[in-house]
This record gives C-alpha cells, sequence and structure tokens, in this order.
C-alpha cells in the first residue's frame, strides 16, 4: 500500500521505495542514453523484433528504439515515420520518469491515476491491436505505418 500511495501522490514514501525511485530513474535515463548515442540500424547488439524477425509481421512496438532515436536527435518526422504511436509512448515515457523522479526526490510522484484507470488502458490496448493489425495490411495507405 505505500509505494501505491507514494506512486499517487498521498503520503511520502519509504526510504526504499525512494530508492527504487531513483534506480528506475537512473534506469530508464541509461536505457535512453543507450538509445540515442547508437543507432539502432546499425548497432548490433540491440535486438530486432522477434516477431518481425520471425513471421514478417510488425507489431505495434516495432520502430519504437529507431523512432526514439531519431527523436533524441530532434527528427521529428522521421521518428514518426519509423512508429506512428512515437508522440504517445514519449508522453507515457516521460510521465513515468518524471515521476520516479519526484518520487525519489520527495517521496511523492505525480498524481497517475488516470494513467491506471481501467477505460484508459482498455483503450490504449484497443489502439494497440488496431495500430497493429492496420500496419501489417499490404495496400496503400497502410503500408505507410509499417516501420
Amino acid at each position: 500500500m505505500e509505494l501505491a500511495e507514494g506512486i499517487h501522490g498521498r503520503s511520502a514514501s519509504s526510504t526504499s521505495v525512494r530508492i527504487l525511485a531513483a534506480a528506475g530513474a537512473v534506469g530508464t535515463a541509461v536505457g535512453a542514453g543507450v538509445v540515442a548515442y547508437f543507432d539502432p540500424s546499425k548497432s548490433t547488439f540491440i535486438p530486432v523484433c522477434p516477431l518481425l524477425r520471425l513471421t514478417g509481421f510488425a507489431c505495434p512496438g516495432c520502430g519504437l528504439t529507431r523512432g526514439f532515436h531519431a527523436l533524441f536527435h530532434g527528427d521529428i518526422i522521421p521518428a514518426i515515420d519509423f512508429n506512428l504511436l512515437v508522440p504517445l509512448w514519449a508522453v507515457v515515457f516521460g510521465w513515468i520518469f518524471i515521476s520516479l523522479i519526484l518520487l525519489a526526490i520527495r517521496g511523492r510522484g505525480l498524481p497517475s491515476a488516470w494513467l491506471t484507470r481501467p477505460a484508459v488502458l482498455t483503450s490504449l490496448l484497443g489502439v494497440l491491436i488496431v495500430f497493429g493489425m492496420l500496419r501489417n495490411i499490404p495496400a496503400w495507405p497502410f503500408t505507410i505505418l509499417f516501420p
């Protein structure tokens, strides 16, 4: 209960929760730094989507790593070209990252009740499923969505 209260901003969190939040923020920053520094199209240690490699079908997340690499370098149009949902994920990841930093510093994160509501999660799942299906239709204009 303590972790949930700290994340939702109702009460100060324990030291262990704050340390975990700091570790999560540092891990997220390091991961973002790796994606920003290494070009996923040329790096061999960044994995390729297993679904795309095995079946030729693009999952809803295909192109996100390349999209975030482009976004970190200020290339907004190529980022969206890799994955149309990059702006949505940038908002979600940014919200979580800032919330982790605030939780680590002051013991309360950003109010995130909206993010965990069943309606929001169901809508997000629906968007991912529809996007995943549309981007695999081999006809124009859906081919634009393929990474």
